[in-house]
């Protein structure tokens, strides 16, 4: 019976190192989901009602308490309004669907290429451009607009495709699995409040959907044709052909870069 209660108490001890393994894990990657984001100051602001709400407890400021107390009952369904994009994002992410699973080395460095020719092409000439690459997320919900192709990743037909005369050059361009699939498709804006004045309707477009997904958009602005690319909600803005080849090869090719 004591050998029993040995073995039982060690396993004991291995769930709750499991246990405590899981729940760190699972905060830390809350942690770099929000880093940087506006959910941050939202936390921050919810950790000072907290603290508010823990003084009045302890300094007797009953009506105060009152108040937080009938606050912070619906404290679950405060924090699913407030971070609801970022629930939703969290969500998304579960399924993954590697963008290059079934590329090889070259032929991937070959779409990359092909990818910035056609920037740098439409870049020169003002001509300007929105280009989606799914990357694990899936884009389908993003995808019931627009015309569907299924075409090789090719800089002239990527340059074509956002000519003025184009019938389609006003939507996005959609790469997946290291193909093209659609175009002409219509992107969610962003509704961040703090976004330049300066940013074109594409730039708002590119921001939308990266705050939901992991995609990568490319834009070409076409007032002043210059190159950025949107990954994470964020715009790296002013690049030019080589540096966006960097960029790409950076967020598309990290097995091979750290072999």
């Amino acid at each position: 019976m004591s050998a029993f209660f040995d073995i039982s108490n060690h396993f004991r001890w291995v769930l709750d190192l499991v246990d405590i393994a899981l729940v760190a894990f699972i905060i830390y990657r809350i942690i770099l989901l929000i880093k940087g984001t506006r959910a941050v100051q939202m936390l921050l602001g919810l950790a000072v009602i907290l603290g508010v709400y823990v003084t009045a407890q302890v300094t007797g400021l009953y009506t105060l308490r009152w108040i937080l107390d009938n606050f912070l009952s619906s404290i679950i369904l405060v924090i699913i309004v407030i971070f609801q994009s970022d629930i939703r994002r969290a969500l998304i992410h579960v399924g993954r669907n590697p963008f290059f699973a079934d590329l090889s080395y070259k032929e991937e460095g070959a779409v990359l290429d092909e990818l910035a020719k056609a920037c740098l092409f439409l870049s020169g000439r003002r001509i300007g451009a929105l280009i989606v690459i799914e990357r694990e997320t899936g884009l389908k919900d993003f995808l019931e607009v627009g015309v569907e192709l299924d075409a090789q990743v090719s800089g002239e037909i990527i340059s074509s495709i956002f000519l003025p005369n184009s019938p389609i050059h006003d939507g996005a361009l959609v790469i997946q699995q290291g193909r093209m699939t659609r175009a002409g498709c219509f992107l969610p804006l962003s509704q961040e409040p703090g976004i330049s004045k300066a940013l074109g309707t594409r730039h708002r477009a590119a921001l939308g959907l990266t705050e939901l997904v992991d995609a990568v958009v490319i834009v070409v602005s076409e007032e002043t044709g210059k190159i950025s690319v949107s990954v994470g909600g964020r715009l790296t803005r002013n690049l030019d052909g080589p540096t966006l080849r960097k960029v790409l090869a950076r967020l598309f090719e990290p097995r091979h870069n750290k072999a």
